[in-house]
């Protein structure tokens, strides 16, 4: 049986990639009364790990491994604007990557990051802030260096370059800093010359240097420059910008992201002023699932790239009424045309109401929306690939039997990638022969890994004796929850699992020796970006483009994955 230890982490991951949960719903999942969710759910909120609403439970937004961030020693005049300050953070985080060495200042705005990079592994941060540096060093992965110096008063900063000589031999890839104000003429200023003089010390020789700066600090003046505006990357604010401030600040040239409570925007640098900018609106399926992230930063890339593009991006957060919300956010952003990556296909009418009623045309990408081209996966042919691919192993393997079928399945998606589902039984079916019902199980995902997760271990506790258990699955978030389940149960040896979309923790999966996921279609999410937004300007253009435009698929196995996805690529 699962131990409660083990059941009130999986509510924790549950949590994580969804925006809230019943109790009722956790119940299911996790084969236990609602009673003992409940107990569950006031536990974790007594650890500050998770915030009880009416009905079940949303993650605390800024709680780390266990530890409030409410509890750090941080004056309250300083936590001004907090709001803005995550919502900046949240994206300024986004340009960190795995293995990064960076720089964090001691501001306010800055700590807010911390939250966003658990995702990340083995980074090294140098900072100059002493809370910063507590909170950080709750992360074992990650390599904490704090500059040595004077102790502010306060005792929240380091202040003077007695420490300065470490940096010397390190070499930091992005600065992430702030200021008391930031003006187009005179650029990020501090309170006073000793911390300017200590900011300009630091950010000396580093070649990429983002700011997070919130709204209320823009076109203002502090006692000290820091640098100027042409030195910086980028500059993250807040959608309480003034269009007077983001006017000047976009005649100053300056590379600026505009992050609302739905949407974010970038105005960069290179526009030419006057030039006929394109809008394109993009609601990704969701920020937590990695296969959604690689969409997203690949059309920032492809947008950059073209020079032309002013990209709004929002966050579906796998919520059908959230996707409605987002429909009319971007609606109001005034885009020229919409990319919608959503996950239930029976909002998709409504949305495409919205958009039509607005003369706003749109790209549906992976589940298809009646009425919008459709971009992404051939959903058959990908699963007839997987499919085969398992009736190969199990040929090989299991002499072509099995004691029991799982699949893992999402039936909000629609009949489209159902036939994802379809393709792998048939490819399956046409290497071993006819699959016999009785030991074939349907199971829905919830396009997490912690519901598949859940939903195979109730499966594996139920049949110990089973000792071949074959799994298809809808996506690669449910053949990671799958491998989780068998993990926890210690019964890796007795399953084996295809995937969909041959995302980056498969690929890592499948360079271990033995791994129980022996191969998944490759979608190439990476690409979406520039095939996208070429798609979008001919749709906007008038010119032809036919109904269903489709990503080209390859399984990807041991044998081939570095073939595909070099580690320069991946």
């Amino acid at each position: 049986m699962t131990t409660r230890f083990e059941r009130r982490q999986t509510i924790l991951r549950l949590l994580q990639e969804q925006p809230g949960i019943k109790v009722s719903q956790l119940a299911e999942l996790l084969d236990v009364s609602p009673g003992t969710i409940r107990n569950d759910l006031n536990a974790l909120e007594e650890q500050h790990r998770l915030r009880r609403v009416h009905g079940g439970a949303v993650l605390e937004s800024m709680v780390l491994d266990g530890a409030a961030h409410a509890a750090l020693p941080v004056p309250s005049a300083e936590v001004a604007n907090v709001a803005a300050k995550q919502r900046i953070a949240r994206w300024a985080a986004e340009t960190v990557e795995e293995g990064d060495a960076i720089l964090m200042d001691a501001s306010t705005t800055v700590q807010q990051m911390i939250p966003y990079l658990r995702q990340f592994r083995r980074l090294t941060i140098v900072t100059t802030g002493l809370a910063t540096a507590m909170l950080l060093a709750q992360h074992p992965s990650h390599t904490v260096i704090l500059i040595g110096g004077q102790v502010a008063p306060g005792g929240q900063a380091i202040v003077g370059q007695m420490g300065l000589d470490i940096l010397q031999n390190l070499h930091i890839r992005t600065a992430y800093i702030s200021g008391v104000a930031f003006s187009p003429e005179l650029g990020l200023m501090e309170h006073n010359v000793e911390e300017a003089r200590l900011k300009r010390a630091i950010l000396d020789g580093v070649r990429q240097i983002v700011a997070l700066v919130d709204s209320s600090k823009l076109d203002r003046v502090g006692a000290a420059p820091v640098l100027d505006g042409e030195r910086l990357t980028r500059l993250y604010t807040d959608s309480d910008i003034s269009n007077d401030c983001l006017a000047a600040l976009r005649r100053a040239r300056v590379n600026l992201i505009v992050c609302g409570e739905d949407t974010v925007r970038s105005h960069l640098a290179h526009d030419q002023d006057g030039d006929r900018k394109v809008v394109i609106g993009f609601a990704n399926q969701s920020e937590q699932l990695p296969f959604a992230v690689d969409v997203r930063r690949g059309l920032e890339r492809a947008a950059k790239a073209l020079q032309n593009v002013d990209l709004v991006v929002a966050d579906n957060a796998l919520s059908a009424e959230r996707a409605l919300h987002i429909a009319d956010q971007l609606i109001r952003r005034q885009v020229d045309v919409a990319i919608e990556y959503q996950i239930d296909f029976k909002t998709g009418s409504m949305i495409m109401d919205k958009f039509k009623r607005a003369g706003v045309p749109v790209i549906a990408v992976d589940i298809p929306m009646v009425g919008a081209t459709f971009f992404g996966v051939d959903n058959y042919r990908a699963g007839h690939m997987a499919g085969t691919a398992l009736g190969e192993w199990l040929q090989q393997e299991w002499d072509g039997e099995f004691d029991l079928l799982v699949v893992l399945e999402e039936s909000r998606a629609g009949s489209l990638p159902e036939a994802r589902i379809q393709g792998q039984l048939d490819g399956l079916q046409e290497v071993i022969g006819e699959l016999c019902e009785e030991k074939k199980l349907s199971l829905e995902s919830g396009n997490t890994s912690s519901v598949s997760e859940a939903q195979l271990v109730k499966v594996l506790e139920a049949r110990p004796d089973v000792r071949r258990v074959a799994v298809i699955c809808f996506n690669d978030d449910a053949a990671i929850g799958a491998l989780q389940a068998a993990r926890r149960l210690n019964r890796e040896e007795h399953v084996v699992i295809v995937g969909q979309g041959a995302d980056r923790r498969v690929r890592q999966e499948l360079r271990r020796p033995g791994s129980r996921i022996i191969g998944s279609t490759a979608y190439r999410p990476e690409r979406y970006g520039e095939k996208l937004l070429e798609l979008a300007l001919k749709v906007l253009n008038g010119e032809s483009v036919p109904p269903a435009v489709y990503i080209d698929h390859v399984f990807i196995t041991p044998q081939n994955v570095d073939h595909y996805y070099g580690a320069e690529n991946d």
